[in-house]
């Protein structure tokens, strides 16, 4: 059933599943080896051999502090067409996102993946615009076969950026205001219009994006930032 399972997904999902090697860590997010991205993401490994992987969660706003979400594509192996936040990935086990200094490893990745998924350039995506807030850790079935459990880095930048959207990754994308992502959440709650919110996404609006957004438009972002602490949401 699983071959059968691995021969109709999507050939760039694919390769991305076997070719990519995110970076295993503990639970204190200290890195402890590397696996491929298809074996971190199967449930069956990630309960068998209690696998946790390193995660980024870029939160892109413009200068009228307006939050992007992007809608996942139809292809996506886990969590397909769920809104969520700008972008989500894993930093791979290779020398320029495993640089732990002022965590420009995630960065890296943060800044790879904002040009793959959506057709932001680098330049327009500085990695020292990049401000880390904070870490949680997670663990959230997708379909059964499937699913995620991540030590996830929370990231804002703000920025004005033309997006280009990646049809392999993205279905659609939207900027919303604080009230109009309150309406989305309430949509997905009411299982409205087909609306889904990603559980990393959910988990990040109901315990720390409303008080950051606060922070970001006062310009007291500094105030909350913690980079000691893993909140353990599981």
């Amino acid at each position: 059933m699983a071959a059968v399972e691995d021969a109709t997904m999507d050939a760039v999902q694919k390769r991305l599943m076997f070719e990519d090697e995110c970076i295993l860590v503990d639970e204190h997010d200290n890195v402890v080896g590397h696996e491929s991205k298809y074996n971190c993401h199967l449930m069956e490994k990630i309960e068998s051999l209690n696998l946790l992987h390193r995660a980024f969660s870029v939160f892109l706003f413009n200068s009228k502090y307006e939050l992007l979400l992007q809608q996942r594509s139809a292809t996506k192996v886990t969590f397909p067409l769920v809104w969520t936040n700008t972008c989500c990935s894993h930093p791979l086990y290779r020398e320029s996102e495993l640089i732990q200094e002022n965590f420009l490893g995630v960065r890296n990745a943060a800044q790879r993946k904002l040009l793959d998924e959506l057709g932001i350039p680098a330049e327009d995506l500085p990695v020292d615009e990049f401000t880390p807030l904070g870490r949680m850790l997670y663990k959230a079935p997708s379909d059964g076969k499937w699913g995620e459990h991540e030590v996830d880095y929370l990231l804002f930048i703000v920025r004005d950026v033309k997006v280009l959207p990646n049809p392999d990754e993205v279905a659609d994308v939207k900027y919303v205001s604080r009230d109009q992502l309150k309406e989305l959440v309430k949509k997905a709650d009411a299982g409205e219009d087909g609306v889904k919110l990603s559980p990393w996404f959910r988990l990040v609006v109901d315990n720390f994006l409303m008080k950051w957004w606060d922070h970001l438009e006062k310009g007291t972002l500094e105030k909350v930032v913690d980079m000691k602490t893993i909140h353990k949401l599981v």
